[in-house]
């Protein structure tokens, strides 16, 4: 960023004798000087000045509003544009992140929290006025219902000093930013409600477009790259028509969503309507202007399961579909999943050999235990080991197998698919030990923040950290993640379905538990299958049913026709009837012989 010339009134403080002392207390007002322009920078933005600050030759903004504040008769509604102001706003501070309990990743610090959350961060490293950076923009996991931008494990130092610029934003969680209902829908222009929270990263996305230039980035080359439901509301910006153009390329670290989702009520307008009725059955409020008037952290203590909903406006389809039928928003993809995925799940159920089936139908139904689960297990360790496995596979690691899949099918960009396996020293005693590749565990390692967390890192360890963010950032850069003094990193396609291994091991290999997600695959096809064509099964089974009555009518029919036949020929004949058995019939009154 250039720096702003020196005012005039410097010349005044210059000695007309210059002696040795003076100038060097000149000398060292200058310095003085230069750096409190330097680290004073002045950015306009499309709603006026910004001026962030200088860290380790990293230009730093904070708190940027990219929407008007969601509050009062804006809550629940499309985030809007930020007011304009005049002045240079200061942008040293992180802003409050959006209501939530509790924090993600489970240790982070926290945070002061505000309904008026709707700012993002810029990291970008210093740089000449005709440059354009690539943008790194981070859409923070947590569940729908925790996380934040300002998360210091998703600082943007790190990949700043690799030439990119990283953006982070807030967005709202749990019912503030997916509570769907009619009343909501009704007041909608679109006739919608509910995804306010995916409206709010698109709204951050656009802010990028029309401002990042100014940073020194690139509108023509952003990448969005997020973990677990961050990674899974990626998928359906590519799946939304509201996104298209908005960024070139995506990262997804363990998420997506390509179940079957048209088989759950919940995941269509009518049915998530039906759980917000629920939901506002559960507050004191009687109107939607009494539910707009509840204090915030009121609401935030009702149980809401805030999800995506195809709703016919952002999601006009589900990303599997959007996928099928060639709608998807074509982008460079990265993706992939951990090893241990399921091992954050272990400690919430007491898995023996005995219980592992029963633990299991817990999360999932139990037709899909019965037909993909592990099964049953010889030992404790053995059941606590299948569990792990299933839980990954059923939430993580089948969607990111069935969307590299996916694209490399739709042929038109590539798509580069990873398996991390790396276990963080975590030592002996502490709640992660022996956890190994569990979920999340990836963040440190890309966001290259190691030292953020006191543990006896390795030297390996330092350098798949140093692999991994060049990866990241090569890809944000060039749409592959391959470099120089890299191990190649092959794409995903048909021929040769590869993941590269990112752990003890940096090469490209097979997926080792690709029979079980074939199996799943098996379940989920047969499932939407059966759902798509409902009405002609039910159609061929009553034409069955129906063919099958009249050919028991028939065949009862002709039975009781050939016994009549034969009552006639036994009774001429002799036959025994009683015993069914051919003989001399007695003879006797009325009866009759040859």
């Amino acid at each position: 960023m250039p720096i702003r010339p020196f005012d005039a009134s410097w010349r005044s403080l210059a000695p007309t004798a210059c002696g040795p002392a003076a100038a060097l207390a000149l000398l060292v007002l200058i310095l003085i000087g230069y750096e409190s322009q330097a680290a004073a920078a002045v950015v306009p933005t499309a709603s006026g000045l910004v001026e962030g600050s200088l860290d380790n030759g990293v230009e730093v903004f904070k708190g940027l509003p990219f929407a008007a504040p969601p509050i009062g008769p804006l809550r629940w509604r499309a985030p809007q544009p930020p007011a304009a102001w005049s002045g240079i706003r200061t942008a040293t501070q992180f802003a409050p992140i959006c209501l939530q309990r509790g924090m993600y990743p489970e240790d982070a610090p926290p945070e002061p929290m505000s309904e008026d959350c709707l700012y993002l961060n810029i990291w970008a490293p210093v740089h000449g006025p005709a440059d354009k950076l690539p943008v790194m923009v981070w859409i923070y996991g947590g569940g729908l219902e925790n996380g934040s931008a300002s998360t210091p494990l998703y600082a943007g130092d790190k990949l700043a000093e690799k030439g990119v610029i990283l953006v982070t934003a807030n967005y709202r969680l749990g019912a503030l930013g997916f509570l769907a209902h009619p009343d909501l829908s009704r007041e909608s222009p679109q006739h919608v409600s509910g995804n306010y929270g995916l409206l709010d990263q698109i709204a951050a996305l656009r802010w990028v477009q029309g401002n990042i230039a100014v940073f020194g980035g690139d509108p023509s080359k952003v990448t969005v790259f997020g973990q677990s439901s961050g990674s899974i509301s990626i998928s359906e910006l590519i799946a939304s028509p509201l996104a298209r153009g908005l960024f070139q390329r995506a990262i997804g670290e363990s998420g997506g969503l390509f179940e079957p989702v048209e088989l759950s009520a919940d995941f269509q307008l009518a049915g998530a309507e039906e759980a917000g009725r629920a939901f506002v059955a559960k507050t004191p409020a009687h109107t939607l202007q009494d539910l707009r008037a509840m204090p915030a952290a009121e609401l935030i203590k009702v149980p809401f399961n805030p999800h995506a909903i195809v709703e016919g406006y952002v999601l006009p389809r589900a990303p599997y579909d959007a996928y099928r039928e060639g709608k998807q928003n074509d982008v460079d993809l990265l993706i992939g999943s951990n090893a241990s995925e399921g091992r954050l799940f272990l400690d919430d159920h007491p898995i023996s050999a005995a219980t592992l089936g029963r633990q299991l139908d817990q999360d999932f139904t139990g037709p899909i235990v019965l037909l993909a689960g592990p099964g049953s297990a010889a030992n404790d360790q053995q059941a606590r080991a299948s569990f792990v496995t299933f839980e990954g596979e059923m939430r993580f690691g089948w969607d990111m197998w069935a969307w590299a899949r996916l694209q490399s099918d739709a042929g038109r960009r590539p798509v580069f698919l990873y398996r991390y396996s790396q276990s963080s020293p975590y030592p002996a005693g502490d709640k992660y030990f022996g956890w190994g590749a569990s979920h999340g565990m990836e963040m440190p390692y890309v966001f290259d923040h190691l030292d953020q967390k006191p543990l006896p890192w390795t030297a390996q360890d330092r350098g798949l950290a140093a692999v991994m963010a060049s990866y990241w950032t090569n890809f944000a850069k060039a749409g592959d993640p391959n470099g120089s003094g890299l191990p190649v990193w092959p794409a995903f396609t048909p021929a040769r379905p590869l993941a590269m291994q990112l752990g003890a091991s940096l090469a490209p290999a097979p997926l080792p538990d690709l029979a079980d997600l074939r199996r799943i695959d098996r379940l989920y096809r047969a499932a939407r299958f059966s759902k798509q064509h409902l009405d002609g099964i039910v159609a061929a089974v009553a034409i069955i049913a129906i063919a099958i009555v009249a050919g028991c009518v028939r065949w009862v029919a002709g039975r009781f026709r050939d016994r009549w036949v034969r009552s006639c020929a036994c009774h001429s004949l002799g036959v025994d009837r009683e015993s069914n058995r051919w003989g001399r019939g007695k003879r006797g009154a009325g009866s009759s012989s040859l």
